[in-house]
């Protein structure tokens, strides 16, 4: 179902006289070269329409520097690209690849690459016979391909006129002379890690930047470019690479370290698979290739360099990965053990200190920063039963970085000043001595009966402890609830006081919601109204008053106080009352609009930022579905329930709780997350077509304007066929979550849906009609 982008060629119609000669002409030319398939290697300044070759030829440039074919991935995933790469003789580590069709889109063996008759360059995979790739030139007036001697491939019609060029589409390396525009970027190569999650972008305002999982920035260029208008990055011959404006003023550059040397026969920029930006140059006289610049100097400031549940540090030469916790294996991310369940712990949980170490949340990276002195930092995760880490700076900020996700990655070094406490499960002596050398536990237990002793009376005393104050924050809690309320103070939990803004969520009364609200006085929304909770902006939204056991409802709550992604509106409240119904107090978010008036009532509503807003939708109920400790459907995904920021980020509101008020009554053999992705499709096709009602349009309806815009289209197309794929009547049908996200960022293709009575498919005759119109 997933896993093949495809097309079909048109049918020849009145244009049929035409194409005949074609084929007559291209016949007539390939016999010209008949001697190509007999050779692995062949050099032709050009090839004609019709031409065709598989991964047994490889076509070079007439200078001998570059080579244009199917090359072998060399990794676990396996398979062939199309693409383009440097051609150094026998140097197979040197040959590396400089771009590649359709982003990287994998192919078997027996593939096949075609100069179509009418223009088009296609990638046909085998044995399927599926077109994965296309240049979407058809009736353009192709009428040959080149090679030239600086790696472009270029089509070009009868009059050498340029009609596309690879140079226009970069994938993960720009050569000398090509430039790079806004909205485009360039991603590391796709290794089955974490890899393929790493972009450089050039942003709208010209800022450059490092991206993981478009949400992290670990490397910016510089940010006093405000007053100038980029109209591009340009990597130069002499090995500079700089930002221009639209005067073809250079505003900002780094060179490489030989820059301007004439010697240096190759140089090209490119992200590399473990996320750093690179430019290098050829040294021929050992043969190899040497860095002459890098964005991110020390290796392990790239942000989850060495994966998960590790730690990236220095030998005498080189970056190492250290598992964070004792393993089998000493390599970050492959063998290194899954950080510890503190749920489970039998007894209670220790602080191990690590020096000059500081750590981070992998998924998600949303750590929140507080200012506390080192020994509190130490002491506010030890009493935060959601904290699993914190760093505390010892650089005079005082900024202790709480991180409450299993998933967690770092790095350390002489010379990092910070100190990071990992909690875990109060472990034995003996084991504990198994631990890393960096690692010391400073709540272990000792030896000796006596002192076992002592540490049994301790716990003892402690349990008191607790019990008592316990006792006393339950009267005196009481007592404040009991008291009037004066000089127009909230009466909330005086808990919320002190809470941090991550994981703490405050159960109200409905006249306390009242209150925040001032009577629900601001109505921002279909029971939505403004308020204030103890000087935070919120918005609580009304529920229906529907019985919901009040246990379910707690246990859900509990889960969604910890649902945190940066497209998910965070919860902060909530009221549960049998006489007044259900109340969801959310943050409230500053300068937002929501999606249907975006989409709907705007008219500045650009396709990239309408792609980016459909994945970071389906990213936020991926989160729901896959990232908490359990399944969070929403139940009622719709445009309505989704705001975007003034950067216009989705944050996805409304979630959770609803469903299961729906659950009580709900009759359909489909679960709540199948509901979830069949809903999902709906959005998509809303926010492609700008329209409400998505049922009654048909593909060249649903394309609208799109289809002059042959950039766009390829991504139009994708986001109608994964939508579609999601509207499936018969839930087995419709993709997963992940699969959604994947289809969306454009690392997985989607073959055609199945037809449907209430909605039409994509067409492929259609699709070429739309093209060629």
């Amino acid at each position: 179902m997933f896993g093949h982008f495809h097309s079909h060629l048109p049918s020849p119609g009145k244009n049929s006289t035409l194409l005949r000669f074609n084929s007559l002409l291209a016949a007539i030319t390939f016999l010209g070269f008949a001697f190509v398939g007999f050779c692995d290697e062949f050099k032709m300044v050009s090839l004609p329409l019709g031409f065709r070759f598989d991964n047994t030829r490889i076509w070079v440039s007439q200078n001998g520097l570059f080579q244009f074919g199917f090359l072998e991935t060399n990794d676990a995933a396996g398979g062939f690209v199309l693409g383009i790469r440097h051609n150094l003789g026998d140097i197979k580590t040197g040959n590396w690849h400089v771009w590649s069709a359709g982003g990287g889109v994998r192919v078997s063996m027996n593939s096949t690459f075609t100069l179509s008759l009418d223009g088009r360059l296609l990638l046909c995979d085998k044995p399927s016979a599926l077109i994965v790739w296309s240049s979407n030139t058809s009736n353009m007036g192709v009428q040959k391909a080149s090679l030239l001697n600086n790696g472009n491939l270029v089509l070009t019609d009868v009059h050498d006129n340029l009609l596309w060029q690879s140079f226009d589409s970069p994938t993960n390396a720009l050569l000398p002379g090509q430039s790079l525009h806004f909205p485009q970027n360039l991603r590391a190569p796709w290794t089955n890690s974490i890899s393929s999650y790493y972009t450089f972008v050039i942003r709208r305002s010209g800022e450059l930047a490092l991206l993981w999982e478009n949400n992290v920035t670990y490397w910016s260029s510089s940010s006093s470019l405000s007053s100038s208008i980029i109209s591009k990055l340009r990597f130069n011959d002499n090995g500079t690479l700089g930002l221009y404006d639209s005067n073809e003023k250079m505003v900002w550059f780094v060179q490489s370290i030989d820059f301007d040397e004439v010697t240096t026969v190759f140089r090209h920029l490119r992200i590399d698979p473990d996320g750093n930006l690179r430019i290098y140059y050829w040294d021929n006289l050992v043969r190899v290739w040497r860095i002459g610049w890098q964005a991110v100097d020390d290796q392990c400031r790239v942000f989850g360099t060495c994966g998960l549940y590790s730690l990236c540090g220095y030998n005498s030469t080189r970056p190492v990965c250290k598992c964070l916790l004792f393993s089998d294996s000493d390599y970050g991310g492959i063998g290194c053990r899954k950080m510890v369940d503190l749920g489970s712990c039998e007894g209670t949980t220790s602080m191990s200190v690590m020096r000059q170490t500081v750590l981070y949340g992998l998924y998600p990276p949303n750590d929140v920063d507080l200012l506390l002195s080192q020994e509190d930092c130490k002491q506010y995760c030890s009493r935060d039963s959601t904290c699993v880490a914190v760093t505390s700076r010892n650089d005079g900020s005082g900024i202790c970085t709480v991180k409450r996700t299993g998933f967690i990655s770092g790095y350390r070094g002489p010379f990092v000043p910070a100190t990071s406490f990992l909690k875990g499960c109060l472990i034995p002596q003996a084991v504990e001595a198994r631990r890393p050398d960096n690692v010391i536990n400073v709540g272990s237990m000792s030896g000796g009966r006596k002192k076992i002793a002592w540490a049994v009376f301790a716990i003892i005393l402690i349990t008191v402890g607790i019990i008592a104050v316990m006792e006393i924050s339950v009267i005196l809690y009481l007592w404040r609830r009991g008291r009037e309320v004066k000089d127009g103070e909230s009466r909330l939990i005086p808990l919320w006081r002190n809470a941090q803004p991550a994981n703490i969520l405050v159960k109200l009364s409905f006249e306390e919601v009242k209150k925040l609200t001032d009577d629900f006085a601001i109505q921002i929304g279909p029971s939505t109204f403004r308020g204030s909770l103890d000087k935070m902006a919120v918005i609580a939204k009304v529920l229906n008053d529907s019985p919901v056991p009040e246990k379910d409802f707690c246990m859900t709550v509990s889960i969604l106080c910890c649902a945190n992604h940066r497209n998910l509106v965070p919860l902060r409240g909530f009221c549960l009352e049998s006489t007044k119904g259900i109340v969801l107090v959310y943050q409230f978010i500053e300068n937002v609009v929501s999606l249907d008036k975006w989409l709907f009532d705007s008219e500045t509503r650009n396709w990239e930022e309408r792609l980016e807003i459909g994945l970071g939708i389906a990213r936020a109920l991926a989160h729901l579905h896959l990232g908490c400790q359990k399944c969070i459907p929403h139940g009622n995904l719709k445009v309505e329930n989704v705001l975007l920021d003034q950067e216009c980020v989705p944050k996805l509101t409304d979630y959770g709780v609803e469903s299961l008020v729906r659950k009580q009554s709900s009759s359909s053999n489909e679960s709540l997350p199948e509901r979830d992705i069949y809903m999902l499709g709906e959005m998509l096709l809303q926010i492609v077509t700008c329209k409400r009602d998505i049922r009654p349009d048909k593909v060249d309806n649903i394309v609208g304007d799109l289809r002059h815009n042959d950039n766009e289209w390829k991504g139009v197309e994708r986001v109608v066929r994964i939508a579609l794929w999601c509207m499936q009547s018969k839930p087995f049908l419709r993709p997963s979550i992940s699969e959604v996200v994947k289809v969306l960022e454009g690392t997985l293709s989607v073959d055609k849906p199945p037809s449907r009575p209430d909605i039409r498919t994509v067409d492929h005759e259609i699709i070429d009609e739309a093209h060629s119109s």
